[in-house]
């Protein structure tokens, strides 16, 4: 008899060949299966380590040296110092500041209701309260 998909003999038979094949796969050896790297020569490998040093290494150990040489005659911090325009605009000062300084300047401020407000929303109404005084504020 034969159906769509061959002879009942020729399913039979697929269905059993299938279950072999998975027992097979299922009891093979693990470490025949893999195949095995073969490792990179050992002047090749050194060869990689000196670029890397000449590439890496070397420009990082000049440019250290480079920066360390500026910093040699300056006294003082390693900071830039503010300037005038820094200290005497609102806006800088106030992006300068971190929030617990932001609410340290508006509770001296009066402002009501600082606790619950963002950076960006505090600053925006420090920076109104300090624009109607004139910037007399800070």
């Amino acid at each position: 008899m034969r159906g769509p998909l061959g002879s009942e003999r020729q399913v039979r038979n697929n269905g059993q060949d299938q279950a072999e094949l998975r027992s097979a796969i299922a009891n093979e050896d693990p470490t025949e299966t893999h195949r095995q790297l073969h490792p990179l020569p050992r002047g090749l490998v050194e060869l990689y380590g000196l670029l890397a040093v000449l590439f890496v290494l070397v420009p990082e150990w000049m440019a250290d040296g480079a920066l360390a040489g500026f910093r040699s005659g300056r006294r003082g911090s390693d900071l830039p110092m503010t300037t005038m325009a820094w200290q005497r605009v609102p806006e800088l000062r106030l992006a300068s500041m971190n929030l617990r300084e932001l609410r340290s300047l508006a509770s001296e401020l009066h402002l009501w209701g600082y606790g619950g407000l963002n950076r960006d929303q505090l600053s925006r109404r420090l920076l109104r309260r300090i624009k109607a005084k004139r910037g007399k504020a800070l």
